[in-house]
């Protein structure tokens, strides 16, 4: 009879190609009662993907996929020597939580673990520093130049953006900011055709969501 999974448990799958580390990492598992291990062949039921590599490059990052396709896919990955992959890429395949093997606790690693079954993530501060610096990176040399913030968004996008959110007509939103009604229309087509967002409402949850207003 398949093993009942009471409400509010925490689904976790491991993998690691070294028996003893995945032995290691089971074990702590067994140890909190809202932590359920799921098997290899059910592990698209999984809220987070524990992986260990000794080190992490496109290559690792190549397994991720392969283990767990899913787009909104979760991972908590245990490294043992050496991170050789850009930061942003790890974070795009579903990567949102880093722990050193050498820096390695069990309740180290069962807090990252439910934080990042919970929709969050935790990056040791050298990666967080690097993330950063990639951040800047962008900004200053590919969304500052087009005149975008970091979500892809001009000022001029945001000021009409908070006044559609305040239930502004296009007739108000002109007039508060000086421009035409046509000059609105054109604003936020262009924003909602740039993000592929399918009304106004849509636009609004989008800039929402990103914490733009």
């Amino acid at each position: 009879m398949p093993q009942q999974t009471l409400p509010g448990t925490v689904c976790v799958a491991v993998h690691s190609p070294d028996a003893v580390i995945r032995a290691g990492l089971t074990s702590c598992l067994q140890h909190d009662r809202r932590l359920l291990e799921v098997p290899q062949e059910r592990l698209h039921e999984a809220d987070a993907v524990v992986a260990a590599f000794d080190t992490v490059d496109g290559a690792a990052l190549d397994q991720l996929s392969a283990l767990c396709d899913k787009p909104d896919a979760r991972f908590l990955v245990v490294v043992g020597k050496q991170w050789n992959v850009d930061v942003s890429a790890a974070i795009d395949r579903g990567v949102r939580a880093v722990l050193w093997q050498n820096a390695f606790t069990p309740p180290a690693f069962l807090r990252a673990l439910l934080a990042v079954a919970g929709g969050g993530g935790s990056l040791p501060p050298t990666l967080q520093g690097t993330l950063m610096e990639q951040v800047q990176w962008t900004h200053r040399e590919v969304l500052a130049p087009r005149g975008l913030t970091a979500a892809g968004v001009t000022p001029r996008e945001l000021d009409v953006l908070r006044l559609v959110s305040e239930g502004k007509e296009l007739s108000e939103i002109a007039a508060k900011l000086c421009y035409s009604e046509r000059t609105v229309k054109y604003i936020l087509s262009g924003l909602m055709k740039r993000l592929q967002l399918r009304n106004r409402a849509h636009a609004v949850s989008y800039a929402i969501r990103a914490g733009l207003i």
